[in-house]
């Protein structure tokens, strides 16, 4: 090969690894995010949606939820000396029950102020070992700054409840914490095997089509587009400062990931195409549940992620 030729070869290496190190700075930027919504008995596959508060969500400025980014998979009830505490080690099956619990500090003390995050001081989630039953509530805080989530119908079985938030005072403030523990159901756990991954969900009559092969560990773009009847879907209202919510939880041991919007609430209405940033720690099966709005009802579709 001629000393030119060489030349140009090298140059044409180092433009695109220069290009794959600013691409790799530029999902690295993003940071986190999370309306009262619960899909009772969710189950793999079912078609599921709830009514949502019809209040539109002021806008908080910038790529939503992107201020923050928390971090760990949730799985423990403890971080940077704050902790998720609750009396409630039980639950009755098959009707509605209230979930008390409480956040303390370092300082021992309960945690009385929260920043709002995507239009909500806390973000509470419900999801069975099996990854069924998906629930996003946010619960309300009394005088005595105990925390109430109002849960639908629970399956017998293993529950983790998840607590999101952002302390607004200590040495916590503007840092997001997701903390939990398990909860038992009483009664015969009948276990869901997990559906195989899949590109696409149905929903209320909409398609949610996922593009994107996330590796373990790694920024990752990720979008998501919504059609019905083979027709793009642009009537999309704003959900929790966006037009989309995100969550995602690990096969086998419930771990917990919120993949963050980037496409930014710029009226009324939006879709088809919703852009996310995903950072998913750990390779497997993810079940992801996407809640969007149209017409004031909520609908949550839900597929199998595989990430390598």
């Amino acid at each position: 090969m001629s000393t030119s030729s060489r030349f140009t070869v090298r140059r044409r290496a180092l433009a695109v690894a220069g290009a794959a190190t600013a691409l790799a700075l530029t999902l690295a930027a993003c940071g986190s995010s999370s309306d009262s919504s619960s899909m009772p008995g969710m189950d793999h596959g079912a078609k599921s949606s709830a009514a949502s508060s019809p209040s539109a969500s002021p806008s908080m400025g910038g790529m939503p939820g992107m201020d923050h980014m928390a971090v760990g998979n949730g799985l423990s009830d403890t971080r940077d000396g704050y902790r998720l505490t609750s009396s409630d080690g039980s639950l009755p099956p098959g009707k509605q029950a209230a979930y008390r619990f409480t956040i303390t500090g370092p300082d021992g003390k309960q945690v009385a102020a929260f920043a709002l995050d995507q239009t909500k001081r806390m973000h509470f989630y419900a999801i069975r070992s099996d990854l069924t039953g998906f629930q996003h509530l946010h619960p309300t805080m009394a005088a005595d700054d105990i925390w109430t989530a109002d849960l639908a119908s629970l399956a017998p079985g293993t529950w983790r409840m998840f607590a999101s938030f952002t302390p607004d005072a200590g040495t916590g403030k503007g840092k997001d914490f997701v903390l939990s523990r398990t909860v038992t159901v009483r009664g015969t756990e009948d276990k869901t095997p997990l559906p195989a991954p899949a590109t696409t969900a149905e929903v209320d009559g909409y398609t949610v089509t996922v593009e994107g092969e996330p590796m373990a560990g790694m920024a990752h773009p990720l979008t998501v587009t919504v059609s019905k009847d083979g027709k793009p879907v642009t009537d999309l209202q704003p959900y929790l400062d966006t037009y989309a919510h995100l969550t995602a939880f690990h096969e086998g041991d419930s771990a917990f990931a919120h993949l963050h919007p980037t496409t930014k609430v710029t009226g009324s209405n939006g879709g088809p195409d919703l852009a996310f940033h995903t950072e998913l720690p750990t390779s497997g099966n993810w079940r992801l549940f996407l809640q969007f709005k149209t017409g004031g009802t909520l609908h949550t579709a839900a597929l199998t992620l595989r990430v390598g």
